[in-house]
C-alpha cells in the first residue's frame, strides 16, 4: 500500500534520503517496506555501482531457455511423463507388485490393468486411476492400490460372492444374491450352486431360494428352481422329481411339502412329479416303471373282481 505525503521540500539532499528510504524522486510516494531494498538495488544498478558477475549473460540465457522449456512441457501436458522418466531412472521405478484377495480374478489381468511398462515410476504413478481400472474387472467388488516407497505397489481386492447359476436359453451365468450378473458360468467349483432357470428367475430367484431354505431338509434336495411364465415356480430335485408349486401361498405349500416328506418320505419314492397347484388336492405323477407296475396290478385286480363276480 502506498501513502501520499503532503509535505514538499526542494532540498536535494533530503530528496536523496527519501529515495534511499524508498520514496520516489518527487518525494510524493513512500514505498512499502518490503519494496525499499529492491528499489535501492535498482538505483545502484542504474547508477553503475553494481557490477554484473561473470557469465551472468550465459546464466540468464540458460534460465530463460529452461523456463521456456518448462512452460512448454507443462502447457503441452507432458510434465507427468517427464517426472515419470526422471524418477524412474533415478531409482524410483516400480519393481514389485503385491496382489492379495484374488481367487477368481487372474493376477495377470490385474497387472494388465495396473499398466506397468518396466520404467513406470512410483512417484508419478496414478494409483486412483489404476484402482478404478481394476475395480472394473468382472469379479472385483472393491479394490485398493497403495504405493510403498521406494519401488513397491500393493493391490488388495475383495471379490464378489456367487449365489446361484442363472440359465436363460442356452446361456449360463453366475449371479450375486441381489441378482446381479458376475460372469459367465464355466463349470468348476461353482457347479454345486443352485440353478435358477427362465425369464424373471434372476430377480425373483434369491427371495424364493431363501424361502425354501427355511426347510433345510427340502432345500438340500433341490437342484434347480424353474420360473414358469414369470408367475410361479417348479422345483427340480436331484433325484429327478419335479415339484409344481402354485402362484400363491408359496410359504404354506412349502411347509406342507416338507411335512409330507418328513412324515411319509414322499420325495424319496419312485415318482416323477408332485403337482401342488390346486389348493384342495395333491397329484402325484408316477415314474415309467412304477406306472407300468401299477397298471399291471390294476389289471390283475380287475380280473379277480370279474371272476368273483362270475361265481355270483
Amino acid at each position: 500500500m502506498f501513502s501520499l505525503t503532503s509535505r514538499q521540500d526542494g532540498n536535494s539532499r533530503l530528496a536523496g534520503r527519501r529515495i534511499g528510504a524508498g520514496a520516489s524522486a518527487g518525494g510524493d510516494i513512500v514505498l512499502p517496506r518490503w519494496l525499499r531494498r529492491p528499489a535501492r538495488f535498482m538505483q545502484r544498478v542504474d547508477a553503475g555501482e553494481v557490477e554484473a558477475p561473470r557469465f551472468a549473460a550465459t546464466l540468464m540465457t540458460a534460465l530463460l531457455l529452461g523456463s521456456a522449456g518448462l512452460y512448454g512441457t507443462i502447457a503441452g501436458g507432458h510434465f507427468p511423463q517427464v517426472v515419470q522418466d526422471v524418477t524412474a531412472r533415478t531409482g524410483f521405478a516400480i519393481t514389485q507388485v503385491h496382489v492379495s484377495g484374488n481367487r477368481e480374478t487372474s493376477e495377470i489381468d490385474i497387472l494388465q490393468e495396473v499398466g506397468l511398462d518396466g520404467w513406470t515410476a512410483l512417484m508419478g504413478f496414478d494409483a486412483e486411476d489404476a484402482r478404478a481400472r481394476i475395480a472394473g474387472l468382472p469379479w472385483v467388488e472393491t479394490a485398493a492400490v497403495r504405493k510403498v516407497y521406494p519401488a513397491t505397489l500393493e493391490v488388495v481386492i475383495t471379490e464378489k460372492k456367487p449365489f446361484a447359476i442363472w440359465q436363460q436359453g442356452s446361456q449360463l451365468s453366475l449371479i450375486e444374491k441381489d441378482g446381479s450378473v458376475i460372469a459367465p458360468f464355466d463349470g468348476g467349483r461353482h457347479a454345486a450352486l443352485p440353478m435358477v432357470i427362465g425369464i424373471g428367475a434372476r430377480d425373483a430367484g434369491p427371495g424364493f431360494i431363501a424361502a425354501v431354505g427355511r426347510h433345510p431338509a427340502l432345500a438340500e434336495q433341490v437342484r434347480a428352481y424353474i420360473r414358469v411364465g414369470e408367475r410361479r415356480w417348479d422345483m427340480r430335485l436331484k433325484n429327478g422329481v419335479t415339484i409344481k408349486l402354485p402362484e400363491r401361498n408359496e410359504a404354506l405349500t412349502l411347509a406342507t411339502l416338507a411335512a409330507l416328506d418328513r412324515k411319509d418320505g414322499l420325495l424319496s419314492r419312485d415318482i416323477a412329479s408332485v403337482d401342488m397347484r390346486l389348493p384342495d388336492r395333491l397329484t402325484i405323477g408316477l415314474s415309467a416303471d412304477d406306472a407300468e407296475a401299477h397298471e399291471a396290478a390294476m389289471r390283475e385286480r380287475l380280473g379277480l373282481k370279474r371272476k368273483s363276480g362270475a361265481r355270483i
